[in-house]
């Protein structure tokens, strides 16, 4: 899918994310399960699924024939980030038919001694015509990011990181802030718990947003429930 057809078809829509990773409920070893949550997704309305892991990536485009947004996850001895953190996850990404490529775009140590700028440089240089995805938790990771070249930033990292907020809900300063500044789609993404913050961070500025635990991870579902309940 060409850059600008994806991104009008995402516009001012919800991207639904599906993701399981290992001791989570849905997380099946044998094979993925998650085209099934794609599955629903696609019968909401959703124009694309967000997904980690090769095989997720594979399946959900087989079930739906939706655009997929690919990352893999994966934690290496020396780095904090773990989105797509090296190009043999990049690569794998490619040879899977991954649509968008999600990469974190923090400025974190990276067991590799490199800079992210330098490995970003290199992920555009081997793939030019790749839609690149940064994930990152501030505004100057997301000013950065687009400056470096990435198509889309979304603001996946924000609260995730030693130094960004800790927020339970989404960050809409930085989805306004970035909104104003960049011309490249800002995503928001993450802590969107609920319909009305969704709402908000559209208006708070953002190209479109993914929502995933608040839809697709019913262990998270369950136990904000259970909390309410247990904090009354």
């Amino acid at each position: 899918m060409k850059k600008e057809e994806l991104f009008e078809q995402i516009k001012g829509q919800i991207i639904v994310s599906c993701q399981a990773l290992p001791g989570e409920p849905l997380y099946v070893e044998e094979k993925s399960v998650m085209y099934l949550m794609a599955r629903a997704g696609k019968m909401a309305g959703t124009p694309a699924i967000r997904t980690s892991s090769i095989r997720d990536v594979i399946a959900i485009k087989e079930e739906t024939g939706l655009p997929v947004i690919g990352l893999v996850k994966i934690q290496y001895p020396g780095f904090e980030s773990y989105i797509t953190p090296t190009m043999k996850e990049v690569d794998e990404l490619v040879k899977a038919g991954s649509d968008v490529i999600a990469l974190d775009c923090t400025l974190r140590e990276r067991g590799d001694g490199k800079t992210v700028n330098e490995f970003i440089t290199e992920v555009r240089e081997k793939y030019p015509d790749e839609i690149l995805m940064a994930d990152i938790s501030t505004y100057e990771e997301g000013v950065n990011a687009w400056k470096l070249g990435m198509d889309i930033v979304g603001t996946t990292m924000s609260g995730y990181t030693s130094y960004s907020p800790k927020l339970d809900e989404p960050d809409y300063k930085l989805v306004r802030r970035l909104s104003e500044t960049i011309d490249v789609p800002v995503i928001g993404e993450g802590k969107i718990h609920y319909p009305e913050q969704a709402v908000k961070v559209l208006e708070a500025g953002a190209y479109a947003i993914v929502v995933g635990g608040a839809i697709t991870r019913p262990l998270e579902i369950a136990n904000r429930f259970m909390n309410a309940v247990k904090n009354r």
